[in-house]
């Protein structure tokens, strides 16, 4: 090969490096992808057993789906989604599914039923032009989930039971587990104006592998998550936790936060969307071990970031950096890393 070729091929190399290997199907690690769909929701779950699980899709318009796409089949090695959680129907989560479906195949998708109006009470006819993709998407199978749902998922012989269970939907929640006691802060609930856009009807799951709880509760708000762990948490403690609603402000009650006490959060939020004053402050008197971020905040309140090191992407000229998470197959341990910096930090699962 001549020396000007070589040098060529340079930067395809480093982003071969940069992107990280796909998971070999035998590693026996529950895997998660935050995917960069620049303020949306698009997080890849790849089980133990090599099943896939994708939550939310982005926006339509080829960004988003290309790079779900790409991660899913670059990064994560899987050929297809089992299972597609869609947790509600604003188009920056919902969007990019039809475009996806088109890229690679959909055995199920699990969503609230697709609504005859516009949820949010706006022009019908605009949302139904926005649904019609969707609707008409080919998918395997469609299924409306319901709190208490669990995912019928492969098991692994002689490892730990990998678990994704919903735990909200439509405003409606599991029960607490049997003697659960009043949660204490119960009284500290600062209750808003109720929130009347489906962001409220987010379905949210828990994925668990063994003893680690990892939470994605897509753009569920305030009232509503106060209801989840007040007078009783239905919930529970969780390890890693899916900063609601891109970190706004309308969500992240510091009492639902408090509550569930994460060791990690993980905001998937955008350059100017997320890391809200109100909601960063409740993050921060949780005391988490590490807050990560997809992007850094670039908005006049710049103080609102965590450090540079977790934070996927730095500059307003997106390259797409993920966040990847590889829970060990024990569920004991669990490994955060930015392929795009080279961070990596491990942290123990906490006795629950």
């Amino acid at each position: 090969m001549k020396i000007k070729q070589f040098i060529k091929t340079i930067p395809a190399v480093l982003a071969l490096a940069f992107a990280g290997p796909a998971v070999a199907k035998d590693s026996g690690t529950l895997d998660v992808y935050w995917v960069d769909v620049e303020g949306g929701g698009g997080t890849l779950i790849v089980t133990p057993a090599g099943e896939s699980i994708l939550i939310d899709t982005g926006m339509p318009g080829g960004r988003d789906p290309g790079r779900i796409h790409k991660a899913a089949t670059g990064i994560a090695g899987v050929k297809q989604i089992d299972h597609l959680i869609v947790t509600h129907f604003h188009i920056d989560h919902f969007g990019g599914a039809a475009e996806l479906s088109q890229k690679m195949p959909i055995k199920n998708v699990w969503d609230n039923g697709i609504p005859e109006r516009d949820p949010d009470g706006r022009a019908n006819s605009s949302f139904l032009l926005r649904i019609k993709p969707y609707r008409n998407m080919s998918v395997g199978k469609r299924h409306v989930i319901r709190p208490d749902t669990e995912l019928p998922l492969k098991q692994l012989p002689g490892q730990p039971e990998v678990r994704v269970r919903c735990m909200a939907a439509m405003q409606k929640f599991v029960d607490a587990p049997k003697g659960t006691p009043r949660n204490p802060l119960t009284d500290q609930v600062k209750w808003i104006k109720e929130d009347t856009t489906d962001n409220a009807n987010s379905i949210a799951v828990m994925v668990e592998l063994g003893g680690f709880r990892f939470w994605d509760g897509g753009d569920l708000t305030q009232n509503t998550e106060a209801r989840l762990v007040t007078p009783h948490n239905r919930v529970g403690t969780v390890d890693v936790y899916q900063v609601n609603h891109h970190g706004l402000d309308y969500s992240n009650n510091a009492v639902f936060v408090q509550s569930l006490a994460p060791t990690v959060s993980v905001m998937n939020n955008g350059v100017t969307k997320g890391c809200g004053a109100s909601s960063f402050a409740a993050l921060k008197s949780a005391n988490p071990k590490a807050m990560y971020q997809v992007h850094k905040n670039l908005r006049a309140d710049i103080e609102n970031n965590t450090a540079d090191e977790y934070i996927a992407n730095l500059t307003r000229d997106c390259d797409a950096h993920h966040i990847h998470m590889s829970v060990a197959p024990d569920g004991q341990q669990y490994t955060l890393r930015i392929p795009a910096n080279g961070h990596s930090r491990t942290f123990k699962t906490r006795r629950k």
